[in-house]
């Protein structure tokens, strides 16, 4: 390869990685990414252990119902909690709980004590906590970055990392359960909170005055931060339609187990291979993200990555063979990871800074919080009906729910256009030739 090839190569992956110049965000990146491989591994292992011994999709989903739908009630408070406080200790305090819960549920496991109703609760705590981690993370990352252009590639960043411990953690999560036992990975992950913790702390961080209390207390204030969600346009339609995707979507990662023992006659290695194909998918997705220049086009981007997670999903639910049933998770991965990291990117870029963490709040309420329901949903459905039905009809609603956001695309193209002139993005003269009429590049936004 030619210098200058190499000089190419190093400047695309330097633009690619913008966001890790700033020293918080480096900490930030690569304690989480450790910390991330445990908590996968641990979601494997919960899904195992109840199939071992249960062996009930219904069980499955109650479970999955009981870790996420903490977040759907406690979301709204928890985001007038994060715009309140300071976020980074904030965030030391739920890791450090997240720690001793993983902590918890390893000594049970590996003294034998554990159960069904102690599972769920623990699940249920460990909910609860990242009800206010959630939240605080995501508007956390705008503290670390210092230009706002840099914003998107930081959440990028952050949806690779996720990614790459998604494809990481399952498959080691695998061999750990077939050589050792569930117990030993829930050891493991309470382990890795050590490095997200230590990276916290190694982080210079300016103190910010406390947020005065609004006159009308916590219940005012979030119905401000719930009358400028649904009053926008923009991110009412993403939220919408990220909570129709994970509610009947995503819950397809609790009824994996069911595929992989069967209908594809595997066990915890190839629950883990399926898990780490949707990962690979979920990368591929994050890193093309992190490759773009600007937010412009990420709008038209979310219901074609809808529909392409809509189609996947009914194509792996009527594969009867591991390596078709593998392959076609990868768009599944691909189609989830763009929808939700664009639609992080457009919300965190256009919200109001005040009400950032509320915006959050809901933007992951949609994400998580709508999850456990449908995970009672698809687990109820799948005892009735069986798996595949049930992951056909979620595919055919997400479908559905991409058709409806593509029909309402110029309306939010409209809302958003203001907004991206006065932050730059987009110039104001070409704002005002394009309302003007005698310029069309709308198709960029």
């Amino acid at each position: 390869m030619s210098p200058s090839a190499d000089g190419v190569g190093e400047n695309r992956l330097a633009f690619m990685l913008r966001a890790l110049k700033y020293r918080n965000y480096r900490l930030f990146f690569g304690g989480q990414i450790v910390s991330l491989v445990g908590n996968w591994m641990t979601m494997v292992a919960t899904s195992w252990l109840v199939y071992r011994l249960t062996g009930s999709a219904w069980t499955l989903g109650v479970v999955g119902f009981a870790g996420q739908f903490p977040s759907f009630l406690l979301a709204p408070f928890a985001g007038i909690f994060v715009d309140r406080v300071d976020k980074h200790r904030l965030l030391v305090t739920t890791q450090t709980l997240a720690m001793l819960q993983s902590f918890s549920l390893a000594a049970l496991t590996l003294s034998g004590r554990i159960t069904i109703p102690l599972l769920i609760l623990l699940s249920a705590a460990d909910g609860v906590i990242n009800a206010f981690d959630m939240p605080c993370r995501q508007a956390f990352v705008v503290e670390m970055i210092e230009k706002k252009e840099d914003l998107g590639n930081a959440i990028a960043l952050n949806s690779s990392m996720v990614n790459a411990s998604r494809l990481i953690g399952p498959a080691i999560g695998g061999v750990v359960i077939a050589l050792a036992g569930e117990g030993w990975c829930f050891f493991l992950d309470g382990a890795s909170f050590l490095a997200v913790i230590a990276a916290l702390l190694a982080m210079r961080v300016a103190k910010r005055a406390p947020k005065p209390r609004h006159a009308g207390g916590a219940l005012a204030e979030l119905r401000e931060g719930w009358d400028y969600v649904t009053g926008s346009a923009p991110i009412r339609s993403i939220i919408l339609l990220l909570a129709l995707v994970s509610l009947v979507g995503f819950p397809y990662s609790v009824l994996l187990p069911i595929f992989a023992g069967r209908i594809l006659g595997g066990g915890p290695h190839t629950l883990g291979l399926l898990m780490s194909a949707s990962a690979c998918g979920a990368l591929a997705g994050a890193l093309w993200l992190a490759s773009r220049r600007t937010v412009l086009g990420l709008g038209r981007m979310i219901p074609v990555s809808a529909a392409l997670f809509g189609a996947g999903l009914i194509g792996f639910a009527l594969s009867k063979a591991l390596w078709l049933s593998a392959l076609l998770l990868v768009p599944v991965g691909v189609g989830f990871m763009i929808q939700i990291a664009g639609s992080n990117t457009i919300v965190q870029t256009i919200v109001d800074d005040d009400k950032r963490g509320r915006a959050m709040s809901f933007f992951m309420m949609a994400f998580l919080g709508t999850a456990p329901l449908g995970s009672l949903l698809a687990g109820s459905l799948a005892q009735r009906f069986g798996a595949p039905r049930t992951l056909v009809a979620g595919g055919l609603c997400c479908l559905a729910g991409a058709a409806w956001f593509a029909r309402r695309l110029g309306e939010i193209r409209r809302a958003i256009r203001p907004i991206y002139a006065r932050l730059g993005i987009l110039p104001p003269l070409v704002e005002a030739v394009r309302d003007a009429g005698t310029l069309s590049v709308e198709g960029r936004e």
